[in-house]
């Protein structure tokens, strides 16, 4: 059984670490049987995986005395290793510690320099060579996906083989469990290598724009791309949205999201019918997605329909000149002139507009590729979820559980013993579940420098920020996706509820994954206190076609909510314009 909280070994070889970028995929603490059987206990060697596969370095170059080199946990909260990504920085040909930094954890004031945690073995020749053979031939030189296409398949042959939980055994459910390991390695090892190779992809094509006098073009040159996995629910619900106009569906979404799903399911009317039967399909297409989808303990739209429908009913409000379709074909309109713009200027210089043109296609294909196996992974997430969600039903229903979410309360060393007497783990959950509880009112630290402060040090996420915002004020991030917008800033702090975002408001949010993609449409421009260039908020913004500014520290506590404010998306401003 680990320790609980879960509080891993930082290392004494690679100290620093950050919440940046993993921030987004789990911006809550994570639960011990997601720790224990699946996501931190995959991630970790399927990231060694991927390093090594990029030619940087071997597997004996992790720390032997820690068991998550690159994906701690601390006071339960998921860490990545900054040291380890700068270090990649070091040993890939025109990659820098900084560059790193920049591309995959935005804007962190006050973290130490490379040059005070650098190593006497960090630069290596011999791995430098190596690195630089990987990213010619597999980073520029790929020109598909068909690992990521073939991991699809696997896990579609995964869900259509899916078993009725509710007809296996608890044993069989506790197997099943832990019974994906298997591709959940390999997955992860996917999607880490596609993160890697596009951000160096959008590292190599910004050094082309800055060094044509045109660096304000980099974004534009990786927006627009098309075929991101992310965007798809964005386009599927806009459909239903535009069913849900039907004036008898209208009438049922009228009476509110509440009880919204059983009220379509009762009703007989014959377009409310049509919709159900679309709306169904859409679930089943996309029920592993939601809030921090990642998490096997999170409600996702499969579990709580209500969620999705939340978003339909924001949609259904917007004009159809919103359209994501249109918006991104427009961002890709823009996209090409920029292209053509880079061209002209290169025109003379046929080495560097080879380079450019294979740049501008790896940057594109690695971009697709880990979103595509981001949401690969989430659909197997899915499949742990739900056998786990079925033992917890049963669990309440013996009496042992008081929640279905009590399940997720348990390591997975300790689903035998549980099966053997779910009584014994009563108390063990029921004091789990409270301080589980606990840790999402503690603000966990932004980045860790050999030392974990004491969890009971960790201010509580209620104390105060800057001061807030006044009119004519400016808060500056970093430059996710161009353009600008005018708008009433609203302040949301999780997805669950989109009624609260009116059509062209300007979302305000700590940090987004997939499951906020579909507010973007609702949206004019979004701002997120973290996040990078490279992070899911800025690749997803730009495929919508709206500006969007990441690293604005702060921004959900320090812009009003329903002030009037104008995002620059190109400078990274957004400016207080009315209170």
């Amino acid at each position: 059984m680990a320790e609980w909280p879960i509080n891993d070994t930082v290392s004494k070889v690679f100290p620093l670490y950050s919440r940046a970028n993993v921030g987004e995929i789990f911006p809550d603490p994570i639960s011990p049987l997601n720790a224990s059987a699946g996501f931190q206990h995959n991630l970790e060697p399927g990231w060694r995986d991927a390093f090594v596969a990029c030619k940087v370095w071997d597997h004996d170059l992790y720390d032997a005395t820690v068991d998550y080199n690159i994906l701690p946990a601390f006071g339960s909260y998921l860490y990545i290793n900054m040291s380890l990504m700068r270090l990649f920085g070091v040993r890939v040909p025109g990659m820098s510690p900084e560059a790193v930094d920049l591309q995959y954890f935005g804007d962190m004031p006050g973290i130490p320099s490379y040059e005070s945690e650098k190593r006497d073995f960090d630069e290596n020749p011999e791995f430098a060579e190596r690195a630089g053979a990987w990213l010619v031939e597999e980073v520029i030189g790929a020109t598909g996906l068909p690992e990521y296409d073939a991991d699809r398949q696997d896990v579609v042959r995964i869900r259509a083989d899916r078993p009725d939980m509710t007809t296996l055994t608890d044993q069989q459910l506790r197997e099943r469990i832990t019974s994906f390991d298997y591709i959940l390695r390999p997955l992860f090892k996917h999607h880490i290598e596609a993160s890697l190779k596009s951000g160096v992809g959008l590292g190599a094509v910004a050094q082309i724009a800055a060094a044509v006098g045109r660096p304000e073009l980099a974004l534009t040159l990786v927006g627009g791309i098309g075929d991101v996995d992310s965007t798809g629910p964005s386009k599927r619900m806009w459909t239903l949205s535009r069913t849900a106009q039907d004036p008898a569906v209208t009438a049922v979404f009228d009476e509110g999201v509440p009880g919204l799903y059983d009220r379509l399911a009762a009703s007989t009317d014959p377009a409310v019918t049509a919709f159900r039967a679309d709306l169904d399909a859409f679930l089943s297409d996309w029920a592993f997605r939601g809030p921090a989808e990642w998490e096997i303990r999170a409600q996702t739209w499969g579990v709580k329909p209500e969620l999705a429908l939340a978003t339909v009913d924001r949609m259904r409000q917007v004009g159809d000149d919103e359209a994501p379709e249109g918006k991104g074909a427009i961002r890709s309109e823009e996209r090409e002139a920029a292209a053509s713009v880079v061209r002209q200027l290169l025109a003379e210089d046929p080495e560097t507009s080879a380079q450019f043109e294979a740049t501008l296609a790896a940057a594109a294909l690695w971009l697709r590729g880990r979103e595509r196996a981001r949401t690969t992974a989430a659909m197997v997430i899915h499949e742990i979820r739900l056998p786990a969600r079925e033992l917890g039903r049963r669990g309440v229903e013996a009496g042992a559980l008081d929640s279905v979410e009590q399940i997720f309360m348990l390591f997975a060393d300790e689903l035998d013993a549980y099966l053997s007497d779910p009584s014994a783990f009563t108390d063990i959950v029921r004091e789990r579940e409270k301080s589980y509880r606990a840790l999402f009112d503690v603000k966990p630290p932004f980045v860790v420098s050999g030392e974990v402060p004491p969890l009971e040090d960790w201010p509580l996420r209620a104390g105060a920020a800057g001061a807030a915002l006044a009119a004519g004020e400016t808060l500056v991030g970093v430059s996710g996706c161009t353009g600008t917008a005018r708008g009433i800033a609203r302040v949301l702090t999780t997805p669950d509820d989109p009624s609260a975002l009116e059509p062209g408001e300007i979302l305000i949010a700590p940090i987004t994954d997939p499951s906020w993609t579909p507010l973007f449409v609702a949206a004019s421009a979004v701002v997120v206190d973290v996040g990078a260039p490279f992070s899911h908020a800025a690749i997803v913004s730009r495929e919508i076609g709206i500006p969007c500014i990441v690293s604005a520290t702060d921004a959900t506590k320090r812009i009003p909510n329903g002030a009037l404010v104008e995002v620059d998306g190109t400078t990274g401003a957004v400016t207080v314009l009315e209170i």
